[in-house]
């Protein structure tokens, strides 16, 4: 296949990605060859469409969150996703495991913001975002703020970009030795 002719088709199957909330037919046609996965960037601009599109993906989660139900919150995970949580040393493998774990969290009425992002498109069907963000956290009436580092991994399924793993732990004490 000329470049040319590679490119186009990637940029259709990408638009074909974007669209919506990242929803794309799965007819078996609409399907990327694995040469055409093979083909996409493993590292994604951040002025690329479908990069912006994986990075909204965090203010939807970061929504589920405000609405205050954990089973919201799941629903931005697959139902074999793995939850290596902040707050908590169990790790969740299930959904049951990741309601759970959010039905305590939102206690604490969790908001995020992203600090900083790297996304890497690894094929047309999975993305990994890491970064660093900071949580405010109320308790006892008192807002706190935990900064802290996180990965998650998407994966595009029956249309929809869905958290597969998600690992976040708090950020290592600043030493004084220079």
């Amino acid at each position: 296949m000329r470049r040319t002719a590679r490119i186009a088709t990637i940029a259709g199957l990408g638009a074909a990605l974007i669209a919506g909330a990242g929803a794309c037919a799965t007819s078996p046609a609409a399907r990327p060859t694995a040469a055409q996965q093979a083909a996409v960037p493993a590292v994604s601009k951040p002025d690329q469409p479908i990069t912006r599109m994986i990075g909204r993906l965090f203010t939807e989660w970061n929504a589920a969150l405000a609405t205050g139900d954990p089973r919201k919150v799941a629903d931005r995970y697959a139902p074999d996703a793995v939850l290596l949580p902040t707050v908590s040393n169990q790790v969740r493998t299930d959904r049951a495991g990741i309601v759970d774990y959010f039905t305590h969290f939102l206690r604490n009425k969790p908001q995020g913001e992203i600090k900083m992002s790297t996304i890497n498109l690894l094929d047309l069907t999975t993305a990994i975002d890491t970064g660093v963000y900071v949580f405010t956290l109320t308790q006892d009436g008192k807002q706190q703020q935990v900064e802290a580092r996180y990965t998650f991994v998407y994966e595009l399924r029956r249309g929809k970009w869905l958290i597969v793993n998600h690992h976040s732990s708090a950020m290592p004490e600043q030493t004084a030795t220079h």
